[in-house]
């Protein structure tokens, strides 16, 4: 988590970054793959006002595009280099690895805390293209069996962010309170209930109360 970085700070970074590198905010976008507008001022903030933050799936597609480290990117920026904190009791940081655990472990108790981070014994490590320090909550999941075909196969790794916003449509990773894991795609969220669609076709769509989540996060990308 970011803790003491401000709204304003990282989209400035994110513009000097752009800027280094001689292109505009969009070019940095198409850059690394991502939609042209991503950056845009008019995407800095929702209709309503409310703040938006860029994703790290976006961030870290910025420093690979750039071959930009996270020291780089940070410069000599004092509040953003020393405000790059994890979770209390979060997975010790390990520089340009992330912790990765089998999809089926992952329903056992002691490897997520109350928020759906990493925490605890028994997990691996794989590598992650960002420092670990830059990306607390990023984790791998790896897919067992072929329950999820013809999407993911066995031994596919799915990267995941912990507690991250989601949206209709997105690949999330979801816990139950009855310590059940699921892989599926977010197809609609109330203040009560969430649905989500089987990433195999056989499966029918499953709602759940929103009280009988434990957490869900984001799957970012899958390595295939």
């Amino acid at each position: 988590m970011l803790e003491k970085l401000t709204h304003s700070e990282i989209w400035s970074a994110i513009d000097r970054l752009a800027e280094r590198n001689k292109l505009t905010p969009s070019g940095l976008a198409r850059k690394a793959g991502l939609d042209p507008t991503t950056f845009n001022k008019s995407k800095r903030r929702a209709a309503d006002g409310r703040e938006r933050w860029p994703s790290m799936e976006s961030f870290a597609k910025i420093l690979a595009a750039t071959n930009t480290s996270i020291t780089e990117f940070v410069g000599d920026n004092p509040v953003m280099a020393g405000g790059i904190q994890g979770p209390v009791g979060s997975f010790p940081p390990q520089p340009s690895t992330i912790p990765l655990l089998g999809l089926a472990r992952a329903g056992a108790g002691g490897f997520f805390d109350d928020g759906g981070y990493p925490v605890g014994q028994g997990w691996d490590e794989v590598d992650f293209p960002v420092p670990s320090r830059s990306a607390q909550g990023i984790y791998a999941l790896e897919v067992q069996g072929d329950s999820m075909m013809p999407l993911y196969r066995d031994g596919d790794v799915l990267i995941v962010e912990a507690n991250a916003e989601t949206r209709k449509g997105d690949r999330v990773v979801a816990r139950t309170r009855d310590g059940e894991v699921l892989a599926k795609v977010l197809v609609r969220r109330t203040t009560r209930q969430i649905e989500l669609m089987s990433i195999n076709p056989a499966h029918a769509n499953i709602v759940f109360d929103l009280s009988d989540i434990e957490w869900i996060a984001r799957i970012l990308w899958a390595s295939q």
